[in-house]
């Protein structure tokens, strides 16, 4: 016969406080949902009828008397079920009382940022309110001094049994019994905290690391901070998803960011140096002498950071050149003039061919790849 106390770490004489501290700490590391490995879900089994044997005073006794804690139930085969499986080979879903402690569900926040934080990275403290486990009674739903108790319905076994008639004669089924809910046993003195569901609902705040280059729609996972679950069983996972708000004037695009810059007329003709202002603070570009609008500049390295690599994409700004809307007289008499040494008074224009070089046919050569 097993050892209950020995499986679930306890002195014989441990109180059923320390029974419980014991059970639900090891049915945390062991629970099915949390680990698959089928060894740990035999040991899982264990734990678990180790403690529905010493959690309950009356089945204790019978155990320390020499019993195995489940006379009380019935030997040999229990019932239609026991019966088919040893002709058949079982196989079908577990039977038997159900474990309180579940698997907590996962939580979902979205947390927005700035471009620039997406660029370099955040650390953010954000306020959750998920299931945490109940202060006062610890996870176990009882109130202080008691415990669960033996169904008096289904006796621990967590389900009941019924016989039908069809034309086969007498069909025994079985089905969760209704009074404990399947779990064979039953609270008597619910926690007044949380009705015996051994969890409540609380706000509490999470530090969270976000890292540089993360977009829109990139979700960060912080493993056990999500719901606990019913019974104190182990918390889900949180994940935080990351909305990055529009720039007022850079609009990414992946690793990449683009501006426009307005440059005045006389700039774009004679040339000229602009300050841009940046991510990284305010640098100067070089405006070549004839700049058309629709021309780029590339600034290497001063882009978004690359999620994972650390390095950065390119900055390009588009040039757009201001033309004038309004002319004073003496600025239109020196455009004038301006025109006549250029041999341009009467101006007319000139239709581009197709296979020139300019804004249009690079539109084209997109559109085309």
């Amino acid at each position: 016969m097993a050892d209950h106390y020995a499986t679930l770490g306890v002195d014989r004489g441990a109180s059923s406080d320390e029974i419980k501290r014991a059970y639900r700490k090891l049915a945390r590391e062991m629970h099915p949902d949390v680990n698959p490995d089928p060894k740990v879900q035999d040991r899982f089994k264990e734990i678990t009828a180790a403690y529905e044997v010493l959690s309950d005073p009356e089945k204790r006794s019978s155990y320390d008397r020499g019993g195995d804690g489940f006379s009380g139930f019935g030997g040999g085969f229990g019932g239609f079920s026991d019966i088919m499986d040893a002709f058949f080979g079982g196989g079908g879903a577990p039977r038997g009382p159900r474990p309180r402690m579940r698997q907590g569900q996962d939580a979902l926040i979205r947390v927005e940022i700035d471009l620039n934080q997406a660029c370099f990275g955040v650390s953010k403290t954000i306020g959750v309110e998920t299931a945490v486990i109940c202060d006062k009674c610890g996870g176990d739903g009882c109130e202080s001094g008691s415990s669960p108790r033996t169904c008096d319905i289904c006796k621990g076994r967590g389900e009941v049994q019924q016989v039908t008639r069809s034309f086969i004669g007498q069909v025994m089924t079985s089905r969760p019994c209704g009074t404990c809910q399947g779990f064979g046993t039953v609270i008597p003195n619910p926690c007044r905290e949380c009705a015996g569901d051994g969890r409540v609902r609380a706000k509490r705040n999470i530090d969270v690391k976000i890292p540089a280059g993360v977009e829109t729609g990139n979700r960060i996972q912080l493993s056990g901070q999500g719901e606990v679950g019913a019974g104190g069983g182990p918390a889900g996972d949180l994940y935080v998803e990351i909305i990055v708000a529009d720039h007022d004037f850079l609009v990414r695009d992946g690793d990449d960011l683009h501006l426009q810059l307005n440059v005045p007329m006389t700039g774009a003709a004679l040339g000229t140096k602009m300050k841009v202002e940046t991510l990284d603070g305010e640098i100067e570009v070089e405006v070549k002498p004839g700049t058309q609008s629709g021309e780029m500049i590339p600034v290497k390295g001063k882009g978004m950071t690359r999620l994972r690599s650390g390095s950065r994409g390119d900055l390009f700004v588009h040039m757009n050149v201001e033309i004038p809307t309004k002319l004073s007289k003496a600025e239109s008499e020196l455009l004038k003039s301006f025109a006549e040494l250029r041999g341009e008074k009467t101006i007319g224009g000139q239709v581009r061919r197709n296979n020139d070089s300019g804004l249009f046919a690079k539109f084209k050569e997109a559109f085309r790849g």
